[in-house]
């Protein structure tokens, strides 16, 4: 039984780790910059961005890829320091190749370093768009940066959650197994079924 027992404790707290937002938070290796949703303006000076469709994935957080075509779209950038607070800053997205614009966010100075985009259609169609950031400092020269991202790839860029669910409950039943007399009796009895 006290086996058991440290079993399930050192299972617990796996699983807890394995939810563990710090763990989890846009590549979580520790000591190297993993992070896919943040990209470089100038030299040292970072941009980081993220994307949401909230009325079809309201937990969900993209970068890259959009499941949704025609469905609202939150677009959240945050300045990385202070450099950017001052400068004006201008947002467009266009539809790629074509160079078609779907959104624009005139040139404004974001002082508390976080800019929201709400595209409240989302875009029409599946396919590659580019989103051009333009800032235009009080000196000093314009500053144009890009990220691309796709849309319309449908749910399955949202697997990895599926995934994590999937385990967390393999998880729980695992340890239902071995703290359980009555469950573990009963799982060996349809496996003996299975196997004979």
């Amino acid at each position: 039984m006290i086996k058991s027992n440290k079993i399930t404790k050192i299972s617990l707290g796996l699983l807890a780790l394995l939810f563990s937002a710090n763990l989890l938070a846009h590549g979580g290796a520790a000591g190297t910059d993993t992070d896919q949703c943040k990209f470089e303006l100038e030299k040292d000076h970072w941009l980081h961005y993220t994307a949401y469709q909230p009325n079809s994935f309201p937990a969900e957080e993209f970068c890259a890829s959009l499941p949704k075509l025609n469905e609202k779209i939150m677009l959240v950038f945050d300045y990385q320091d202070n450099k950017y607070r001052n400068d004006t800053v201008e947002f467009e997205v266009t539809k790629e190749p074509e160079g078609k614009r779907v959104f624009f966010l005139a040139g404004a100075k974001h002082k508390k370093g976080t800019v929201e985009l709400v595209l409240p259609e989302g875009v029409p169609e599946a396919g590659k768009y580019l989103i051009h950031i333009t800032l235009v400092p009080d000196q000093g020269e314009r500053l144009d940066a890009h990220m691309s991202f796709s849309a319309g790839g449908g749910a399955a860029t949202a697997k990895t959650t599926y995934a994590l669910y999937a385990l967390g409950l393999v998880g729980a039943l695992y340890m239902g197994y071995l703290s359980s007399a009555g469950f573990k009796r009963k799982v060996d009895d349809i496996i003996a079924k299975i196997v004979s």
